[in-house]
């Protein structure tokens, strides 16, 4: 019998039983057993929201996986391109927050195409399989996303991630109750989710909420949209607050245990449009 969380109660503090999470080689409609289908992009009708919408990027911003994920990806582009296992995680993690088959394309623009696709699925597999089936949200993410749907903010997702992954893993986890909408890679790209979330919440002052320059141009780049940021300290890697800021982020900090108050600051700019233009606050620890 599938997981099912039921919408309208409160979760549970615990799960009553983990789901058990799948190597995908194709599209999976487990998700959609534990809930009604969700419209998908260019169906559902536009709709007014109590206050704002926060759209989250999944891996990086609310799951604490970029390590693992990291270290699968250097691990198959050493094998299929022979780059040296450091300097593809380097090159992963400056190119993160694209889909994995663009980071590919940018990276290796002259292999042949065959061979990024394989690549491509055997890191989508490995992903799954490593990652994801360890993968646990930051320590303060349970009780950020309460505060937040306390406080009347409409929650989303906008992830890479296939949306029925992106789903078992938010069940998994007992945070899906939280989320109204979540959009993954079949959706399309994190400019054409946020693009679509503008579409169904016309009046409301969207933020983006993410963990890489990608994300804060690809909030930029969708007018009404403001960029929000985590900063990241791995292995050889540190994304700061200051790199946030520098490419768009209204406000970034290593934590999003201050976000609801970032927010509350942000809230009557970013309904004027004036936010994205003003000066960016990084927050150091």
């Amino acid at each position: 019998m599938p997981f099912v969380l039921p919408m309208a109660a409160v979760p549970p503090e615990e799960p009553d039983r983990p789901l058990e999470l799948p190597v995908l080689a194709a599209t999976s409609h487990r998700a959609e057993l534990a809930r009604p289908v969700v419209h998908r992009s260019g169906t559902a009708p536009p709709r007014a929201v109590d206050r704002g919408v926060v759209v989250f990027d999944l891996d990086g911003t609310l799951l604490d996986d970029l390590g693992p994920i990291s270290r699968v990806a250097a691990e198959v582009m050493a094998q299929a391109f022979g780059t040296p296992t450091e300097e593809a995680r380097v090159h992963y993690l400056a190119t993160t927050g694209m889909p994995f088959e663009a980071q590919l394309s940018q990276l290796y623009p002259d292999a042949p195409s065959a061979l990024r696709a394989a690549t491509a699925r055997t890191f989508h597999q490995r992903k799954v399989s490593e990652a994801y089936a360890a993968a646990k949200p930051f320590p303060e993410v349970p009780k950020l996303l309460k505060r937040l749907a306390q406080e009347r903010w409409t929650l989303a997702i906008s992830t890479g991630a296939e949306t029925e992954m992106a789903e078992l893993i938010l069940e998994r986890e007992g945070l899906r109750y939280w989320f109204d909408e979540v959009l993954g890679s079949g959706d399309g790209t994190k400019r054409e989710h946020l693009v679509e979330y503008r579409r169904r919440f016309p009046d409301a002052a969207v933020f983006l909420v993410g963990d890489s320059r990608f994300d804060m141009e690809a909030a930029q780049s969708v007018p009404g949209t403001v960029p929000l940021g985590r900063a990241s300290r791995l292995r050889d890697w540190n994304l700061t607050p200051t790199d946030l800021a520098k490419w768009g982020a209204a406000w970034a900090d290593y934590s999003l245990a201050e976000l609801p108050d970032a927010l509350a600051r942000l809230e009557g700019r970013a309904r004027s449009g004036r936010t994205s233009r003003s000066k960016p606050t990084a927050r150091r620890r």
